[in-house]
Order: structure tokens, then C-alpha cells, then sequence
């Protein structure tokens, strides 16, 4: 069922498991993520990357909705990552009520008055946003300790941004970063858990693909109730690809997209484990849920 991002967030946060995020770019994405979360009786979210909104356009994203509604277990549609006003109006005026108005990448004076301009916009259509302030980097290569300190999340500042804002999630980076990670990741746990004493909105993750199970299951403890994965779930759908089109002996289409859908479905199954939300898609279809997700779908 299409259900509200803010409702997954909080029940998750109050009984302290975290959200699988999974970009999606095609038909074949969006079948692994709702049948693993099926399969898995979790919440999950369908995220869609500017990548991937330009590519696919209006239709992939009536796809997600589409999908997220004939699903039997609680689904949202977000829009990842997105610095464009007009993307932003656009998925909000398709039926989008999830997006990440992303300033990061500017000055903070110019994230914050982005991101506010677009939580307001977003209200009005009674849609959730996440911002993220600090700066996910794709690779810790080249970058010194001060440096990669330098791109980290500042807890106070955080919580001055978040006030100016009125955003509803905030991204956090704490070493974190995009991609595949190319050290053994060190996450700034203190740091973290100086955010979520000072903030009191769910807190999300990026980067978690190739994060190990200890590290997980600490950010949950310290308030992360939102992942996001996506290079481990691609690198699965093209390894397939790969296989069945190299392997042995002729193979008809749909068996190649098949088996490509389960390698993802086998990925993300796994990450739906390893955050804990297996088993808990009943926690989401209560009344308050029900009413939340009638609310921001509505206009």
C-alpha cells in the first residue's frame, strides 16, 4: 500500500529499526523492491534519483506510485537527491509526497535558503522533506582527517539549520560516503549521538551499501531510522545481466530480467535483515498509520 514516509519514519524511530531507501531506475528495480519487501513483510521506500527521473520521466514515477499502491505491505515514493526547483514541483504535482531537497553541494547560506523555499513548497502539498547539511563525499580517497571533519555534519549547526528550515528528516554525514567504500568505513558515532540529543526529527543515512551489520544496528541505536542503498542492489543487477547474457546457451529476455530481478531481490532482502524491519510491516497499517498515509496522499 502507498503509504506516508513520515508514518514509516516514526513508527520506526519509536520502535527502533530503520527504513530500507533502494533507488530504482526501471521496471526491474521497482518488481525487486516490492517483492523483497513482500516476501519480508517490511516497509521499504522506492527512491528516485535525478538519474533515473530524467531517464524514466513522468511514467517511471506513475510506475512507483502504481506499484507502491498494489502493494500488500506499507510503500512510499521519494525523490532522492534532488537540487531542482522544477523536478521537485514536478513530482509533487504527479502524486510524489516524499523528496530530499538536496543544498548540500552549495554554501550552507544557499542550502538553507533552498532547502527552506522547498519544505515550503513541499507542504503545501503535505509532503515530507529530508535535507542534509555536512557533504557525503563518493570516495574517502585523497581527503585528510581535517578535511574529511571538515565535511561532517556540525551538531549545532544542525540544529540552527533544522530551525530555519522546518525540514522533517535530516541526512547526516559522520564519514559516510557514496559508492563503494574503499577503507574500512569509520563512522563518528559521538558525533552522532550529539546530533539525536540535540534533534528531535528522524535522522537518515546515505552510503549504507557495504556499511558492516555492527555499524548498522549502532546508527539505529543512535536514532537513524532511514537508510539508503543503492550501489550494492546495482552492482547485483548488472552482475546478473552479465551472467545470463555471457553464460551458455541462448536465453529469452524475460528470463534474463528475471534472474536479474532476483539478484536484487536476494540484496535487498538482506538489507531489509539487516535493519531490522523484517516482520514488521504490521506495525505500519494501524489507524494513525492509515490516517497519515490518507493525509499526504490526498491532494
Amino acid at each position: 500500500m502507498l503509504t506516508s514516509t513520515r508514518e514509516l519514519l516514526e513508527t520506526a524511530r519509536r520502535n527502533i529499526y530503520a527504513i530500507g531507501a533502494f533507488n530504482v531506475y526501471n521496471l526491474e528495480g521497482v518488481k525487486a523492491v516490492i517483492s523483497a519487501a513482500e516476501v519480508s513483510r517490511s516497509p521499504a521506500m522506492l527512491q528516485l534519483h535525478p538519474s533515473a527521473l530524467k531517464y524514466g520521466n513522468s511514467p517511471l514515477v506513475a510506475m512507483c506510485l502504481e506499484a507502491a499502491a498494489a502493494a500488500t505491505v506499507p510503500i512510499s515514493v521519494h525523490l532522492d537527491h534532488s537540487t531542482s526547483v522544477k523536478d521537485i514541483d514536478r513530482v509533487l504535482q504527479e502524486g510524489v509526497r516524499s523528496i530530499m531537497a538536496d543544498g548540500s553541494p552549495m554554501p550552507y547560506e544557499k542550502n538553507l535558503e533552498f532547502t527552506r523555499d522547498m519544505t515550503r513548497l513541499a507542504h503545501s502539498y503535505s509532503a515530507i522533506v529530508e535535507a542534509e547539511i555536512g557533504r557525503i563525499s563518493g570516495t574517502e580517497d585523497g581527503l585528510t582527517i581535517a578535511e574529511k571533519e571538515a565535511k561532517m555534519t556540525d551538531p549545532q549547526q544542525a540544529v540552527e539549520f533544522v530551525q530555519a528550515t522546518n525540514v522533517d528528516a535530516l541526512a547526516v554525514t559522520i564519514g559516510n560516503v557514496h559508492g563503494e567504500y574503499k577503507s574500512p568505513p569509520r563512522l563518528d558515532f559521538p558525533r552522532l549521538e550529539r546530533i539525536r540529543n540535540l534533534l528531535d526529527i528522524p535522522l537518515v543515512l546515505h552510503g549504507a551499501s557495504g556499511l558492516p551489520a555492527e555499524m548498522i544496528a549502532q546508527s539505529i541505536q543512535l536514532g537513524v531510522c532511514k537508510f539508503n542503498v543503492n550501489t550494492e542492489v546495482r552492482q547485483a543487477y548488472m552482475q546478473a545481466l552479465k551472467d545470463e547474457i555471457c553464460g551458455q546457451g541462448d536465453k529469452d529476455l524475460l528470463e534474463v530480467t528475471g534472474e536479474a530481478i532476483a539478484a536484487m531481490q536476494e540484496v535487498i532482502i538482506d538489507k531489509l535483515e539487516l535493519f531490522g524491519s523484517v516482520g514488521k510491516a504490521h506495525l505500519h497499517e494501524t489507524p494513525y498509520a492509515t490516517v497519515l498515509a490518507a493525509a499526504a496522499h490526498r491532494n
